[in-house]
């Protein structure tokens, strides 16, 4: 099957979406950004685009994305599916996410788990903050931080 990749401008640069007709696979963030595949996409990864298109405009708030099965430990699937939980507009610490994974010292691998998320925005990484301020992102901290205000949230 082939992969498919998309592009999706936004105000903090380029995010590419990586996909096949059995999900999106990975979004890339703007300084990863991919060159775009010739053609229609399939289904999941048009329905990425679109989605992230509106999030961007502020009228989506939630996402129903196909993603594909992704190589990921118990841990990680954890994390990922406890950051689908965190509404827009909210943020959590690293230490909450760890509290809900039932692993309440697992505060530095809850990092390392978001860091290592394939699909940014959709599974919302940018929503987990340290307890004392931003934290970490693998965008950067312009790319967070643009994320967060754009759903109301403020953080010094």
């Amino acid at each position: 099957m082939k992969t498919f990749i998309a592009n999706v401008k936004s105000p903090v640069g380029v995010w590419s979406i990586v996909g096949t007709d059995d999900g999106v696979t990975h979004i890339h963030l703007p300084q990863d950004a991919m060159t775009a595949s010739k053609g229609e996409p399939p289904k999941p990864v048009a329905d990425a685009v679109q989605q992230l298109k509106e999030y961007f405009a502020g009228t989506r708030r939630t996402f129903e994305v196909k993603l594909a099965a992704s190589p990921a430990t118990a841990f990680q699937s954890d994390v990922w599916d406890a950051l689908r939980k965190i509404p827009y507009g909210q943020v959590r610490t690293y230490g909450e996410v760890a509290d809900a994974v039932e692993r309440p010292r697992a505060h530095r691998a809850v990092g390392n788990a978001n860091h290592a998320n394939p699909w940014p925005i959709v599974v919302p990484c940018h929503r987990v903050v340290s307890s004392g301020g931003l934290g970490g992102y693998g965008g950067g901290e312009n790319v967070k931080r643009y994320l967060l205000e754009l759903e109301g949230i403020h953080i010094d």
